[in-house]
C-alpha cells in the first residue's frame, strides 16, 4: 500500500455478538469504524479491502480494562510513554483494546509526571491498546483499608489538587476512587462530575449510611469490590453492603483469589449482570513469571501468580489478563458468553462514558474488535480498523 493510505478489511463467515447474542453477519472496518454487512452486501466491500474469513470464529467488541497498574514489567506510576504503549501492546495482544492506566497513590510531582506521559503518547500508530485516560486510585483513601497504597501519602480530600491534576491532564483523568467517611470526601464526589471524572468509592472502612450518601452524591462504582474495603456484617452492612443494595456500578478481579468463585455468581444475582465490571488490577509482573516486583513505591512478591506486598504480605494488585478472566468468569458461572461478555465490554464502556464509541459492535463505532475460536483463543485483534500483529498471541 502506499504512504498515507489506510487498510481497509471485510471479515466474513463468522458469528458477530450483535444485540447480547451472536448471529452471522460480515463486518466493514474502514476509516477506523465498523459497518454490519447483511443481506450479501458483504460482496460489495470498499476499494483496497482485505478479506478476512472468520469461518468457525467468533467476532466480540474490543475489551476495556478501566482498573490496571501495568504489565511485563512497565509499573504505570513509573512508566514513561513508551512504557505505556509496552504496557498497551501487551494488553491489545490478550484481547483488551481500550484501557485506563490506574496510578497509584504518589507524590504530587510523580502524579503529574505520569499526567504527562499520558500526554506524550502518540497514539496515532494505533499499534497497542488505546488509553483512554487515567483512574487515580488515590490519594484520598482510608489508611485502615490502604491495602497497598503508601500510607504516610494519603490525605484529605482536596478539591483544588484535583482541579490541578485534571488541568494538567487537558480532561485525561476519567476515573477517580475515594475513601467516603474522609472529611470532605462527599463535597469532593459531588464535584467530580464536574471536572469530567466518574467517581468510585473503595479503600474504605465506610459505614452504610456514609457509602449511600456517597452514592447519592454522585459515586457511580466501588473499586475492586470486597477488597480493601470493610466487610459486610447482618447488623451494619457497611460499604459493601451499600455497593451491593444499590444500582452503582462494581468492579469485580475474577481471578479465583481475590473473590471466590461463588462471591462471583453471588454478586451477579445480586446486582445483575449489566451492573458489574471485570478488571484485572493487574501489575507490572503480569505476563511474566514469578519473582519480585514493584507496585508504586512497594515491593511486591510473586508466588504462583499471586502478588503480595514482601512487607506485611497484603495481596497487591493481580497477574490477571482479561482475556483469562473471560475464561474465568465462565467457568465461574456456567454461563454462555454472550451472557458473560458485558462485564469486559459495554459495562466498563458505559461506567466511564466511551458508550457511544466503544464496548459494542454497532454501526459507526470504533472498529475495535476481537476473533475468538470455539477454544476461546484469540485469532485476531483489530485496533480502530488497523489489524494488530503481536506475533504469537498471549495465554
Amino acid at each position: 500500500m502506499g504512504h498515507g493510505e489506510k487498510q481497509a478489511y471485510l471479515i466474513v463467515n463468522g458469528e458477530v455478538y450483535l444485540n447480547h447474542g451472536f448471529e452471522p453477519a460480515a463486518l466493514e472496518l474502514s476509516e477506523g469504524k465498523l459497518r454490519i454487512l447483511r443481506g450479501g452486501e458483504e460482496h460489495a466491500p470498499a476499494s483496497r479491502c482485505e478479506i478476512v474469513d472468520a469461518a468457525g470464529q467468533k467476532i466480540i467488541p474490543g475489551m476495556i480494562d478501566i482498573h490496571t497498574h501495568g504489565a511485563v514489567g512497565v509499573d504505570v506510576n513509573g512508566a514513561d510513554a513508551d512504557g505505556l504503549r509496552k504496557i498497551g501492546a501487551f494488553f491489545a495482544s490478550n484481547g483488551t483494546t481500550s484501557w485506563l492506566a490506574s496510578v497509584l497513590t504518589d507524590t504530587v510531582e510523580q502524579t503529574e509526571w505520569c499526567i504527562d506521559q499520558l500526554l506524550a503518547w502518540d497514539q496515532s500508530g494505533a499499534d497497542a491498546a488505546q488509553l483512554l485516560g487515567l483512574h487515580l486510585e488515590g490519594p484520598f483513601l482510608a489508611k485502615e483499608y490502604k491495602g497497598a497504597m503508601p500510607e504516610q501519602l494519603l490525605q484529605k480530600p482536596q478539591i483544588g489538587l484535583v482541579k490541578r491534576y485534571q488541568e494538567r491532564a487537558k480532561g485525561k483523568i476519567r476515573y477517580m476512587t475515594v475513601a467516603p467517611e474522609l472529611e470532605g470526601a462527599e463535597r469532593l464526589i459531588a464535584k467530580l462530575g464536574e471536572l469530567g471524572i466518574v467517581a468510585a468509592i473503595g479503600h474504605s472502612g465506610a459505614d452504610y449510611e456514609t457509602a449511600k450518601r456517597a452514592i447519592a452524591a454522585g459515586a457511580a462504582c466501588s473499586t475492586h469490590t470486597g477488597n480493601a474495603m470493610r466487610a459486610l456484617d447482618r447488623h451494619e452492612p457497611g460499604i459493601l453492603g451499600a455497593a451491593l443494595e444499590s444500582d452503582i456500578y462494581s468492579e469485580m478481579i475474577c481471578d479465583g483469589l481475590h473473590l471466590h468463585p461463588g462471591i462471583v455468581r453471588l454478586w451477579l444475582k445480586v446486582k445483575g449482570w449489566n451492573r458489574m465490571v471485570a478488571v484485572t488490577d493487574s501489575i507490572m509482573a503480569a505476563g511474566l513469571p514469578d519473582g519480585t516486583y514493584h507496585l508504586g513505591v512497594n515491593e511486591v512478591e510473586v508466588r504462583d501468580g499471586d502478588a503480595r506486598l514482601a512487607d506485611g504480605g497484603a495481596r497487591a494488585g493481580s497477574t490477571l489478563t482479561q482475556i483469562r478472566a473471560l475464561r474465568n468468569v465462565l467457568a465461574f458461572t456456567g454461563e454462555p458468553l454472550a451472557k458473560v461478555l458485558p462485564l469486559f465490554t459495554e459495562n466498563p464502556a458505559k461506567l466511564i462514558g466511551v458508550y457511544d464509541r466503544k464496548g459494542s459492535i454497532e454501526d459507526g463505532k470504533d472498529a475495535d474488535l476481537v476473533v475468538l475460536d470455539d477454544h476461546l483463543e484469540i485469532q485476531s485483534v483489530f485496533l480502530r480498523g488497523h489489524r494488530f500483529h503481536s506475533g504469537t498471541f498471549k495465554r
